[in-house]
């Protein structure tokens, strides 16, 4: 195994970290015996890093691993989880889901604790709400040992995060085609230099970058004289990046974990040739020709004075030209304002035509905009958004209701 050091803390991390969100299932719920398996095979060949969150597998993701990292395995990994922001409404509901964690985890501790999901607008709600308060308390408590947070907007607030507060950590998506999206490799680079530790979600996509792969990008990979499956070329492309700490990997086959074992190592930073960094670049523009809109994130569209986020909207317009299932869900949760914020989702449009002036690539931004609202708003949608905040909030009362009655 290799591990690579946070600089700020001093913890040596193995390069390639169990994400604990994709684990394998048997009539809807996870598959204990496989996933335990799965997760002890990847601990005993050096895995020492294994990451949850409070809504992961419906809520049991973290009351499993309490299940099985309850004995020796827990003093052999460092363990992660997140806090669910976007049903914080009160500095008390973070005191609340810590303490819920921690007992559904069985410890004493989480080593990594993260902010689950931060944007623009969730960061100025947490921030209102005395998060870093919070952390401060939950270090000192000895309840979390690293204040940490996972990310989903762009490089300009990512920074303003970053320089914000004394972070040990951050979690942010990247992989060969989102060098420019989200923090891209402007933040990683950024974070990096701070010492923090920067791990990696969403490495291949949601499995994107290694399920369905265009059959002219699978020609180009089959083209290099060491054979390799798309799930390798991806991973190792992130590994490659000095500043990477750990890749966390969704892992719920028994041949992705032995893979991902033998891909990290075998992948040292800065180990690609330039033949093969040729490669991703050819495959890339496969993919961008697969992309509806031309759009390079570039943010100079923004504000828009209707609330549209317009770069998000075209980011998981084009994510759904790749056959990704779940853009549909993470549309209504992050841009329907479900998760925390504001709601910034195309339907939100008015055509004022205030973008239409900004973009460089000339985009008809209002109708294309009508086009991703068509796509993934659909009908009704206003009402989907509706009940789906009536659901956080019934399961946000449920929980708060359930901690008073335990602790009484």
């Amino acid at each position: 195994m290799q591990y690579r050091e946070i600089k700020k803390n001093g913890d040596k991390i193995s390069a390639l970290g169990f994400g604990a969100m994709r684990l394998p299932t048997k009539n809807g719920s996870i598959d204990k015996e496989r996933a335990k398996k799965q997760i002890y095979y990847a601990i005993d060949n050096g895995v020492n890093f294994i990451d949850t969150a409070y809504p992961y597998h419906g809520g049991a993701s973290e009351s499993f691993l309490g299940e099985i990292l309850s004995e020796n395995y827990r003093n052999k990994i460092k363990l992660s989880t997140k806090l669910p922001q976007w049903q914080v409404k009160k500095y008390e509901d973070m005191e609340m889901y810590l303490d819920i964690q921690l007992k559904k985890l069985k410890t004493d501790f989480i080593d990594y604790y993260f902010i689950h999901s931060l944007s623009k607008d969730s960061w100025a709600k947490m921030k209102d709400l005395g998060v870093l308060k919070f952390l401060d308390e939950a270090k000192k408590s000895g309840k979390i040992k690293y204040a940490c947070f996972s990310y989903h907007d762009n490089t300009e607030t990512f920074k303003e995060i970053i320089d914000a507060y004394d972070w040990d950590a951050c979690l942010i998506q990247y992989n060969y085609l989102d060098e420019q999206n989200q923090a891209g490799t402007q933040g990683l680079k950024y974070a990096a230099s701070k010492g923090i530790g920067v791990f990696i979600m969403e490495p291949l996509r949601g499995g994107n970058l290694s399920k369905k792969v265009p059959k002219e990008a699978e020609e180009i990979f089959n083209s290099y004289e060491v054979k390799r499956t798309p799930a390798d070329w991806a991973l190792r492309w992130v590994l490659n990046h000095l500043e990477v700490t750990c890749v966390l990997s969704g892992m719920n086959e028994e041949a992705h974990v032995k893979e991902n074992l033998k891909v990290v190592s075998e992948t040292n930073p800065d180990s690609l040739s330039n033949e093969e960094l040729e490669i991703y670049d050819n495959v890339k523009e496969v993919y961008r020709k697969l992309m509806k809109i031309n759009c390079t994130g570039c943010g100079y569209c923004m504000p828009c004075p209707f609330g549209v986020d317009i770069p998000a909207c075209f980011s998981m317009y084009n994510e759904k030209s790749f056959n990704d299932k779940k853009t549909g869900f993470l549309y209504l949760a992050r841009l329907g304002g479900v998760m925390g914020g504001e709601e910034s989702h195309a339907g939100l449009c008015t055509n004022c035509g205030k973008c239409l002036k900004a973009c460089p690539q000339n985009l008809d931004i209002p109708e294309l905009l009508k086009d991703v609202s068509k796509e993934l708003g659909g009908k009704g949608f206003n009402l989907k958004i509706k009940l789906a905040k009536i659901a956080m909030l019934i399961y946000s009362s449920f929980n708060s209701l359930k901690q008073k009655i335990s602790k009484n």
